[in-house]
């Protein structure tokens, strides 16, 4: 795995990721108000039909700081998913950009000490899912991302309106899918 945009702190020790996101960073595109791609990316390529899926524990502080899953193509074709931190409420988020980010939103009942994030890539469509317990998994949205066969996925996190915040990823995994009858499944790390 490697950075786009590596964080100023992390850390890697069996099998949890810290991070502490760098200040005024995120992805976004356009929508509303800016272009930023300067957001913390830990990510592989992954060809194909894949699922990964990651727990996710934050310490949110300020409006907008998250974390979560994201798929890249470039700088104009992306979807990330995350738990972000909005006027002192969690919400699971998707974010889905081709030139232009939209946002679906959904509060969270309570603000949850961890989430667990789910995409799930089948041809050119992803669709994201988040639980609360790890078990029973809930569908956010279904999007068409790219046809391009190969793309970047991993962890992302980012602080638009703070100094930085840390987050901690527990259990990520990528499992791909083949599309051969017979084929074994692979993870990777």
């Amino acid at each position: 795995m490697k950075w786009y945009n590596e964080p100023p702190v992390w850390e890697q020790q069996e099998g949890v990721i810290t991070v502490t996101a760098g200040a005024k960073t995120d992805f976004w595109r356009r929508t509303q108000y800016c272009i930023r791609d300067n957001g913390n990316f830990y990510y592989q390529e992954v060809t194909g039909d894949f699922t990964a899926q990651v727990k996710i524990i934050g310490n949110y502080q300020n409006s907008c700081d998250h974390a979560g899953l994201m798929i890249r193509i470039d700088e104009k074709t992306w979807l990330k998913s995350s738990i972000e931190f909005v006027n002192d409420l969690h919400y699971i988020t998707a974010i889905v950009t081709h030139n232009d980010s939209n946002w679906s939103i959904v509060p969270l009942a309570n603000n949850p000490n961890c989430l667990w994030l789910r995409l799930q890539r089948r041809d050119d469509t992803v669709e994201v899912l988040y639980s609360l317990d790890g078990q029973d998994y809930i569908p956010l949205e279904v999007a068409y991302l790219t046809e391009q066969p190969t793309v970047q996925v991993g962890l992302v996190c980012a602080c638009p309106q703070s100094d930085g915040f840390q987050v901690k990823f527990e259990e990520f995994q990528i499992q791909t899918h083949s599309t051969q009858p017979n084929s074994e499944v692979g993870f990777l790390n």
